[in-house]
């Protein structure tokens, strides 16, 4: 019998002594020995006759050291027996002392150790009735789909070679080595690089200065990134492009109609329209979405006000800066660039992760109240989508990492078990749908955004940094318009 005893009781830190008796390990042990001895064979003994006593000496500490984790595992179920949540698995504390140790296998001395460990505190989910959001909604106009149809049909316009002068819509077919301040740059260089003049795809300044040029033409191109261009090593600064014209090439004539559909593998202008008109109001939908989202985190973050267990907290916290740290060394800048201090920095994203934990638990614990679960559909799906986000070439390695970690795979489950649980609270609370233009959907909601992200400028290097790995930070292409999505996914 395990006997428990409570040595530590404050605010959320538990501590707990176990010790079980020497009689109790020996009982453990012997039940081990007598169910070993007719499986194993030892030379000199016939099967099942080994003398318990010789096996003992044979295997004794091995299978003494399986009872001790034996132990320790059913030692995490006296914490549910208390009526207790750990926050986190709970630190194991025993002895060091080699000599004691020996004798603990041995079976001379009881088995002593302790549990540390914080407790998720009881909350107390209040009622929904006063949280009310607006959700803002943009309708898609017919000219927007008709834009974006003719942006899509372009991909099917046929171009052929011409002499003489590149004008406004000719396609160039170019390379390129930027450089700046007389060094070439990452992502700075291509190759048989197409490029259609007036297309707006690479950064202001660059087309206008190729009108004019020839097959065969040297030009040197001078541009200054945007200062809010998303690598951020490259924001602001002045760079020059070696550009070398291999081909201009004129448009053919332009048509939209279920040929063209017919081209990109569709049956039907019409069906085109629709698969357009589905993916912007899916992007513009899962804008909206963050805005009510954030709206309701807003809410709750300001009702529940709890102690969040400090390892939960630091785990997050720690989660947090090794990203931003990460991001910042990719962009080439530091927290003096950001405008703050390491300092301020740490203890902006130390409250983030406070919020986000303390969220966490109270989605959590809605969400048990409400009988949430995740189906392993659900968690397939989940995969399915993670893996897509990799390039082709990995996407098999990432996938049989997931299928082979259960805990890798277990870390999918928690996003999704969060978006269920706020579809589940959307469905109570007030939700009023206010009608809003473009701009109005796409502006940024400043205090929403500090609360979501300590700060937009500390928040900079961590989104240029993934864009960067995405591949949409080399130069000098500008930064994909949502647009673009529902092109490649049509072609």
């Amino acid at each position: 019998m395990m006997q428990v005893t409570e040595t530590l009781n404050s605010g959320l830190k538990r501590e707990i002594k176990v010790v079980v008796p020497a009689t109790d390990m020996e009982a453990r042990l012997m039940t081990r020995l007598t169910d070993a001895r007719g499986k194993v064979r030892i030379n000199g003994f016939r099967p099942g006759k080994v003398p318990v006593q010789h096996l003992r000496k044979v295997y004794g500490k091995s299978f003494m050291a399986e009872v001790v984790n034996e132990i320790l595992n059913d030692a995490r179920s006296i914490i549910t027996e208390r009526g207790e949540k750990a926050a986190m698995q709970p630190e194991v504390v025993m002895t060091e002392d080699e000599k004691e140790a020996e004798k603990i296998l041995d079976g001379g001395v009881d088995f002593e150790f302790s549990l540390n460990y914080e407790v998720i505190p009881p909350i107390e989910i209040r009622d929904f009735a006063d949280i009310k959001v607006e959700r803002p909604v943009y309708d898609v106009p017919d000219s927007e789909i008709d834009e974006q149809v003719q942006r899509v049909a372009e991909s099917t316009r046929s171009y052929e070679p011409k002499d003489g002068k590149a004008a406004d819509g000719d396609r160039l077919t170019i390379d390129y080595v930027g450089k700046i301040d007389g060094e070439a740059f990452a992502g700075g260089t291509g190759s048989d690089q197409p490029l259609v003049l007036g297309s707006k795809e690479f950064i202001p300044g660059f087309e206008d200065q190729l009108i004019g040029t020839k097959a065969g033409d040297e030009k040197q191109v001078v541009v200054t990134f945007p200062e809010n261009y998303q690598a951020a090593q490259l924001a602001g600064k002045e760079a020059t492009f070696d550009v070398t014209v291999k081909e201009v090439a004129k448009p053919g004539e332009l048509k939209i109609d279920d040929e063209t559909a017919k081209s990109l593998g569709l049956e039907s202008l019409e069906r085109l329209r629709e698969i357009v008109r589905s993916q912007i109001e899916n992007q513009f939908g899962s804008i909206t979405r963050q805005k009510v989202k954030r709206q309701l985190l807003d809410q709750l973050d300001s009702s529940y006000s709890f102690e969040a267990p400090s390892r939960l907290v630091e785990a997050e916290f720690n989660n947090i800066w090794n990203q931003v740290n990460r991001d910042l060394e990719a962009a080439g800048r530091t927290f003096t660039d950001e405008e703050t201090t390491e300092e301020d920095a740490r203890a902006e994203y130390l409250r983030l992760a406070e919020r986000r934990v303390r969220l966490g638990l109270v989605l959590a614990e809605i969400g048990e109240k409400a009988g949430v679960t995740v189906s392993d559909e659900e968690l397939q799906r989940g995969l399915f989508e993670q893996v897509r986000r990799f390039p082709g070439n990995q996407q098999q390695e990432v996938f049989e990492f997931y299928r082979s970690n259960p805990e890798a795979l277990n870390s999918l489950r928690a996003p999704i078990f969060e978006e269920k649980v706020v579809d589940h609270l959307l469905g109570q609370i007030s939700v009023t749908d206010t009608k809003v233009s473009k701009e109005e959907l796409l502006a940024e909601d400043e205090e929403g955004e500090a609360e979501a992200k300590p700060a937009k400028k500390k928040a900079a290097p961590k989104k240029a940094a993934a864009k960067a790995e995405d591949g949409e930070a080399e130069a000098p292409k500008k930064k994909a318009a949502p647009k673009k999505k529902a092109e490649k996914d049509a072609e």
